[in-house]
């Protein structure tokens, strides 16, 4: 078996903003603490929609890299990288799409989805028609075992697992296989090898799930093993071959609660969006000027809160006085807007200010930031080298 991992990237096509930050980085920096996390700057997958005016693409990274340290992702906890750094899920890409049907590609959700939403751009092309192959090499190539995603995210990742099962289904019949796998039971001594032997009888011929789960255990445990043989083991107790790919799961992400000033989806596109490091008095002004309940349209009008955007950056950054305290003066329109506001300007803030603080290291010294990036495209491309040695043996390409 190999190791847990979390793999999850973002296209570099603009700052990074509060919705960003709400809805997936505060997930990323919880998750850096609890197992192995690849992240990385989807810069190829940044072409599939703006292939026509790449000019972005690089301020845009560098930029997003510094975003998530001032987040708080920590590189001496997590892996962070530029994909086009690692060429090896290029090549992956490649080689999954010599076997994957095209009708797997075409009915992706988000296919006709993006197409109707981006009407104005040419996206009949076959890197757009492509891009959840390369989004699945991206994962693959670590064997990672979860992939962060929002509910719109999860039929990718389940034909990530399609793919991942095609591939050990095509090519996950290793030569002399029972050999190889009987020699790794000599290794695991007398003892271990007669119990493990009696245990996948006993899974194999009576589906006994305990003995199963205690013969995975004693594996977990083997400490004289290879990571080939281990995995070997885990096959051949199973009933089946070589696992090359390993199948991902979707760790479902909450969506982000923090709306765009005007109450739609937080967008740099729809003017509407507060970046990670804006400055304070842009901060203060774009709040003050947010729409509020049409009904109070002098000060002594009551209002309602559901029916105010601002209401909605209280349900994210309030406490419960604070939401009852609102909630009670627009009613009874004893507080005015601009009072109404000035928690919500106040938590922004305060939640800012150790990320502004965090992103200046990087910004007066931008070699910092390539050092950890370098640094990771090399922890990730020891990986990914790793996987691609065993794909190109089994799909006959492992000649020198």
């Amino acid at each position: 078996m190999y190791p847990d991992r979390v793999v999850s990237g973002m296209r570099p096509t603009g700052a990074m903003h509060l919705g960003h930050y709400h809805g997936a980085l505060k997930n990323w920096v919880r998750l850096q603490s609890e197992q192995p996390c690849l992240f990385f700057v989807a810069d190829w997958h940044a072409l599939t929609t703006h292939y026509d005016d790449p000019s972005i693409i690089e301020t845009s990274t560098w930029d997003m890299v510094i975003d998530w340290l001032a987040a708080g992702i920590d590189p001496s906890q997590a892996t962070v990288f530029i994909q086009s750094k690692v060429p090896e899920h290029a090549e992956l890409h490649l080689l999954l799409s010599m076997a994957t049907p095209l009708g797997w590609l075409e009915r992706v959700p988000t296919y006709k989805d993006q197409q109707e939403k981006l009407s104005d751009r040419d996206l009949s092309t076959y890197g757009f028609l492509g891009y959840p192959l390369l989004q699945a090499a991206d994962v693959l190539i670590y064997r990672a075992s979860m992939v962060p995603v929002g509910d719109d995210q999860v039929p990718h990742v389940e034909m990530m697992r399609e793919l991942a099962r095609r591939f050990n289904h095509l090519y996950g019949k290793e030569k002399d296989f029972e050999k190889k796998a009987s020699e790794a039971v000599r290794k695991l001594g007398g003892k271990r090898a007669r119990i493990y032997n009696e245990l996948r009888t006993e899974f194999q011929e009576k589906g006994n799930e305990d003995a199963l789960e205690q013969a995975k255990a004693m594996l977990d445990d083997a400490q004289n093993l290879s990571m080939t043989d281990r995995e070997r083991l885990f096959g051949y107790l199973e009933g089946s071959r070589k696992l090359i790919l390993v199948e991902p799961q979707a760790l479902l992400t909450e969506s982000s609660r923090l709306p765009g000033l005007d109450g739609q989806k937080m967008s740099k596109s729809y003017g509407n969006s507060i970046a990670l490091r804006e400055e304070k008095e842009s901060v203060i002004k774009k709040v003050r000027t947010m729409p509020t309940d049409p009904a109070r349209v002098r000060r002594n009008d009551p209002g309602d809160p559901e029916k105010c955007p601002v209401w909605q950056f209280h349900q994210v950054y309030s406490d419960q006085d604070t939401k009852d305290w609102v909630m009670k003066g627009c009613r009874s329109a004893g507080i005015g807007c601009l009072e109404c506001k000035q928690p919500v300007i106040d938590a922004i803030l305060k939640e800012q200010e150790p990320m502004r603080e965090r992103a200046q290291q990087y910004l007066d010294d931008p070699s910092l930031v390539r050092a950890i990036v370098a640094d990771g495209c090399d922890n990730a491309r020891k990986m990914a080298q790793e996987t691609m040695r065993d794909v190109r043996e089994v799909m006959g390409l492992g000649y020198n």
